[in-house]
Formats: structure tokens, C-alpha cells, sequence
């Protein structure tokens, strides 16, 4: 089992138009509470003199953050390789009473520095992740009201990333963020809220969504993808969100290139209190906000890493009992949890999962303790754990009155998993929450997947227990073979996504070997698979010939590969565990036909077990599956042929 290393640094230390951007306009009531003893946060140079125009750069392998003033006005903008990706964008924090911070700023410290480390993750993409950077951090004091705060950059290989550090001790209520986001002409950005689906439209055409009781207006959520003219992919993230309110994108009337920082106030489908401000303790830094660049599309998909690299390192010192698997969901009996354990046994299977129902009317009924009289819970999970399988409970929001006390009973009848229901964060009282439901969950030795419309920000890196999180248009849904393919380079960009795989399914709007080559196209370390299904459809596995391949595939890496790739069209992965490769390949809704070079491969020969699209269904889902093998070498270009919402599924084993 792999086990996280080196510690991250301290969280201290983190937009142009004619002026800040607001979506609310100047709000009253407190701004800043400051103390009489300056506490700052990283080493920074000594004041120099103020500048009506200063800059400073961070660089690193061809990718550049600059932070600048321009006549008092905080701005910043970024390159990959000479092109830009952020244009000259404006930086701000409003305050409640209205003041803002950025307008109006002297720059009274510095400081830079370059880290080069590795380190591993308890599961991931990759055994070892390099965190590579260079950061620049300025002290500013806000000259009309003297509050200091500063402002972090950092640039990676990968991309780049900012955020606010408020440095003057007590308390501050913060408004509004009004960091902006320039995009250079010809730009198009895939925006998609909650679970729908995602769109390709200018920057200024974000739709309009939202009802009374939510946030309103042309919103998007994180992660945000833009492809820009000229070849260059970027991905617009949020990491290390702590105390904070869920980053959403807006349009900006009058920018056309323009979307601008919108802090969530309500949760996203308006449950719990409206939260219009957040007060939080100073010293305080915000969330990162980072923008992961690719060159390729296939490059972005390979740079996700950098949401990782800027969160915190993990907050348990033993995670030995954190195991990634494949995951399948039984009906509500204690017969069908029976079978769902000899089926996991037969198929490779880790987890068995009781759903929504197994403590009765989810809605109505907030005693999880007791499981309905159809399930025997205890000689399930007694039979579950003699073979060697976890069981996972499901959980509503309206049940956890008391987590402590519920997990805790969970640990004690020998439960390995939690998968919570209807978790909406957005607020920052839901960040606090989904934070302390992820600790109390690693109390008990609980791995956690939270469902519906919440979003990455990095913490499965804090908190590796915290395993999943739904947040995606997944098979619930039965997207189209376009929205799949969009996936790997938009949502799955900010982290692991459940989406749940279905094999053999008539409601599919793909082939059965595109959905076989989610399990390594996607990454999500908790797989649920067979989704909708029981063990009796396989009862005979002739019928069903991609068996073998979910049998086999693992869900956390050695190493990973992004082969080829277009947002919405097409991607091809390869992924490593031990000395055994897997590749998923998936088209939208056009047949083609891809050249992989499989130069990934070590020396000497492959026996490559090809899972294919066979002649096209009327539907297809009623494409066959057809199998065959060859020999490979690393000198090999296989010619990968995926009829219509199709894919390919392939195992390359040493011979």
C-alpha cells in the first residue's frame, strides 16, 4: 500500500478590466477586524519602495504566472510557451462593508522560491507524483484602510495557480472574490451545472441557471475547461478549499471574454440557509485557484495532478486500511446480499453496496440504525467478510443528525464503506461539513463516497478515505457517447468521479466496449460496477464475453498515460498496475478509427487481449462484443477501430 509523503507547506501565502468585478454590488456590514500585531505568512523581502506599475513572474517548463500592479490595481495573467492562456485579468477580495482589496494596493514585501519533490499517493493516477514549482509571494497593504494581505502564484509545468492570503490577525467577513478569468479571442468553454449536461459556448454565453431558491445567473461549476485557439487546453480548478464557499464561473455582460469568480451562497439546490458572506479568522489563505494547461488535449488529461499537488498532505498517519475497488450494488434483501458476495468473489469485485431503501424510505426515515426486516445486515456482513469482501452502506443527508455516533455504530458491525446521499455543498458551512464528515469517517477506519452535486477540491489527497464524489451526468442519467468522451478532460480534471459503469445495458446510448473502457479511461478508485444489474443476468458468461476484462482491471495505477484525445470526440488511456497495461479507447457518436504507438510497453513481447466493437447493432448497445489476441511490442501501432459510440478495452500482459 502506498503511503503519503513530505508534508505540504503552511496554507498561508495566494484578474484585466477597467476596475473589479461584483455580482452583488457593495454590501454592508463588517469588513475587518485587525489586530494590533501583524502576523504574516511565508518569508517575504522587506518593503520597497511603491511603484505605479511592478510585476513579478513565476516560471517553469515553458508555463508562466506574472502578478502585477498597474496604477494600484492588482492584475495578473499567464503563457504557455509564449501563447497566452489567462490574458491581463483583474485580482480582488470585496469585504462586506465594501472595501475592496486589489484596487488600490503597494506592494511592501516579496519573496521566491522553487520546491522539487516527490510524493506518493495512498492510490492514484500514478505511484509517484512530482510537485515542481515556482512561487512568487507579495505583501500588499490596501492603502485607503491599511488591511495587509498578500497574493500567492505558483507555476508547475502542469499549469498555474493563485490565491489570497489575508495577513492581519482577527477576523474578516469576505463578500465577494472578484478574481477574473481573460481568455484570448476564439475561445470556447464547456460549461455544464449540477448534473447536466456540459455545452461548448463563448465565454459570454454561459446559460442563464438557476431557480429562486439557488444561485441565479449564467453560473458554470469547476472544474471549467477552455479550449483556445492556436491548440492549447486549459482547465480551471479549485484546490484546498478549507472554511470557504464552492468557486462557480460567470459570465460577465459587456467582456466577451470574460468570466469572473462567483462564491456559491446557497447550496446547490437551495437546502440550508442562504450565506451571503463568509467570516473567517485571520491569518487566513483562500482556496487555490488553478488553471491546468495542456499543449494536446491528451497533455491536459495527463496534468490533472497539479489539483493534487496544491491541496494538503494527508491528515492521517496510518491509511494501511484504505483499499480502492470495484464496488457492486444489491438489491434490498438479505438473499441478494448473499449473492452479491459470491458475485464479487467470482468477478474480482472488492465492495458489496446497500443502497437507497436498506433502512427504509430515505426521505422520510432518518434512523439509520436499523435495516428494513427483508435484509439480515449482520449475517451479510458476517458472510461478506468471511469471503474477503467490504460491504458499503448508503446514507441520506437527513440521517446524519449525529455522524459521530452513526459511523462509529458502523465501524462496530464491521462496515468498511459509507456512500452519503444528496450532499449538495456549496456553502461554505457544506465545505465545513463535507470536511468533518470526511474526518469523522477516517475515525472509524471508513472509506466515503459523497453523491450528488458536490465538486473536487483536492481533499482526497488530505483525507484519502474520502475516495469518491459523484458531481458528474453519469450513467443514472445515460448520457450520450459526446458527453463521455467530454468528461475525461472537464470534470475528471478536478478528481475522482463515480458515475457508475453499465455492462449489457438496453437504456446505454453506447457500446458495451465503451463503457468496458470507462473502467481506464476514467479515473475513480471506487468503481461501482454492473450498475442497475443482478448476478443472475451473467449466470452464463459466455454470453457476455467483456466479463474477463472487469474481472481484471484495478482501479488505482502505477502509471498513466493519456494516448490521443479531442474534448467531445475522442480519447484513448493507457494505465499501468504492476507489469500489465490497460487501455481504454472511446468515440462520441462518429466511427473511427485511431493509431496508438505503444512505445509505453518495456521490452520484449505483449499478448494483447482486445476487447472490440463488433458489426453495429440497430442501437448501440446491441453492438456485439468481439474478443481477440496478438503479439505486441513496444515498436507496435495498433490500428484501434470503434464503430459509433463505440470503444475498444485492451490488456497487454507480458508474455
Amino acid at each position: 500500500m502506498r503511503t503519503s509523503q513530505n508534508r505540504d507547506e503552511s496554507a498561508a501565502g495566494s484578474g484585466g478590466g477597467p476596475g473589479p468585478l461584483s455580482r452583488r454590488g457593495m454590501l454592508k456590514g463588517t469588513a475587518v477586524t485587525v489586530g494590533m500585531a501583524a502576523a504574516g505568512i511565508g518569508a517575504a523581502q522587506p518593503a520597497h519602495a511603491a511603484a505605479s506599475s511592478c510585476s513579478a513572474t513565476a516560471r517553469m517548463g515553458g508555463t508562466s504566472i506574472t502578478l502585477s500592479v498597474v496604477n494600484g490595481a492588482l492584475r495578473w495573467h499567464a503563457e504557455r510557451d509564449g501563447r497566452t492562456v489567462i490574458d491581463t485579468s483583474a485580482l480582488g477580495i470585496r469585504l462586506s462593508d465594501g472595501t475592496v482589496l486589489g484596487s488600490d494596493v503597494t506592494v511592501t514585501g516579496s519573496g521566491r522560491g522553487t520546491v522539487h519533490r516527490t510524493w506518493s499517493p495512498v492510490y492514484g493516477r500514478n505511484a509517484r507524483v512530482v510537485d515542481h514549482y515556482q512561487e512568487q509571494r507579495w505583501n500588499l497593504r490596501d492603502r485607503p484602510s491599511g488591511i495587509r494581505f498578500g497574493v500567492r502564484i505558483r507555476a508547475y509545468r502542469t499549469g498555474v495557480a493563485l490565491r489570497y492570503v489575508l495577513l492581519d490577525q482577527g477576523t474578516a467577513t469576505i463578500a465577494d472574490e472578484l478574481t477574473t478569468f481573460v481568455f484570448p479571442d476564439d475561445t470556447t468553454v464547456y460549461s455544464a451545472r449540477d448534473e447536466n449536461a456540459y455545452e461548448p459556448v463563448a465565454p459570454d454565453a454561459i446559460p442563464v441557471t438557476g431557480t429562486a431558491g439557488t444561485d441565479n445567473g449564467p453560473l458554470t461549476d469547476l472544474p471549467l475547461t477552455a479550449t483556445l485557439a492556436g491548440g492549447l487546453v486549459a482547465c480551471v480548478c479549485e484546490s484546498a478549499r478549507v472554511n470557504f464557499p464552492r468557486l462557480m464561473l460567470s459570465s460577465v455582460p459587456g467582456r466577451p471574454n470574460t468570466l469572473s469568480a462567483f462564491l456559491m451562497e446557497h447550496t446547490a439546490r437551495g437546502t440550508g440557509p442562504v450565506e451571503p458572506t463568509t467570516t473567517v479568522t485571520t491569518p487566513f489563505a483562500t482556496p487555490w485557484r488553478a488553471v491546468v494547461v495542456g499543449s494536446t488535449h491528451a497533455e491536459l488529461v495527463d496534468n490533472a495532478e497539479l489539483v493534487l499537488n496544491l491541496a494538503p498532505d494527508s491528515a492521517l498517519d496510518d491509511t494501511s486500511w484504505i483499499k480502492p475497488g470495484k464496488v457492486f450494488r444489491c438489491e434490498l434483501s438479505t438473499a441478494a446480499g448473499m449473492a452479491g458476495v459470491d458475485f464479487a468473489v467470482a468477478r474480482g469485485v472488492q465492495y458489496i453496496e446497500y443502497d437507497a431503501g436498506w433502512y427504509g424510505p430515505e426521505f422520510s426515515t432518518v434512523d439509520a440504525t436499523r435495516p428494513i426486516a427483508a435484509i439480515d445486515l449482520p449475517s451479510v456482513i458476517s458472510y461478506a467478510t468471511s469471503q474477503g469482501i467490504g460491504v458499503f452502506l448508503y446514507v441520506n443527508r437527513l440521517a446524519l443528525t449525529d455522524a459521530d455516533a452513526l459511523f462509529g455504530l458502523y465501524k462496530s458491525w464491521g462496515v468498511q464503506g459509507i456512500k452519503l446521499g444528496f450532499i449538495n455543498d456549496g456553502t461554505r458551512s457544506m465545505t465545513d461539513q463535507i470536511i468533518e464528515w470526511a474526518a469523522t469517517a477516517a475515525k472509524y477506519e471508513l472509506l466515503i463516497d459523497m453523491h450528488d452535486d458536490v465538486r473536487p477540491f483536492g481533499f482526497e489527497r488530505t483525507y484519502p478515505n474520502y475516495i469518491s464524489l459523484e458531481g458528474v451526468r453519469g450513467n443514472e442519467q445515460f448520457p450520450t457517447a459526446t458527453h463521455n468522451v467530454t468528461l475525461p478532460f472537464a470534470r475528471n480534471i478536478g478528481g475522482p468521479m463515480d458515475y457508475t459503469i453499465c455492462y449489457g445495458q438496453s437504456r446505454d446510448k453506447t457500446t458495451n466496449t465503451h463503457q468496458m473502457a470507462m473502467a481506464a479511461v476514467y479515473y475513480q478508485p471506487l468503481n461501482f460496477l454492473f450498475w442497475y444489474d443482478r448476478p443472475s443476468k451473467y449466470n452464463n458468461p459466455a454470453n457476455w464475453p467483456g466479463l474477463p476484462w472487469f474481472n481484471a482491471v484495478p482501479t488505482t495505477w502505477d502509471e498513466s498515460r493519456t494516448l490521443a484525445g479531442s474534448i467531445g470526440e475522442y480519447v484513448a488511456v493507457a494505465r499501468r498496475d504492476g507489469a500489465t497495461w490497460y487501455l481504454g479507447a472511446m468515440t462520441n457518436e462518429t466511427s473511427r478509427t485511431l493509431s496508438l504507438p505503444l512505445s509505453f510497453l518495456g521490452s520484449g513481447t505483449y499478448t494483447a487481449t482486445i476487447y472490440s466493437d463488433g458489426t453495429p447493432g440497430t442501437n448501440p448497445y446491441q453492438t456485439p462484443v468481439v474478443v481477440s489476441t496478438r503479439t505486441v511490442t513496444s515498436a507496435t501501432s495498433l490500428d484501434v477501430a470503434m464503430a459509433p459510440a463505440g470503444g475498444q478495452a485492451i490488456i497487454l500482459r507480458p508474455s
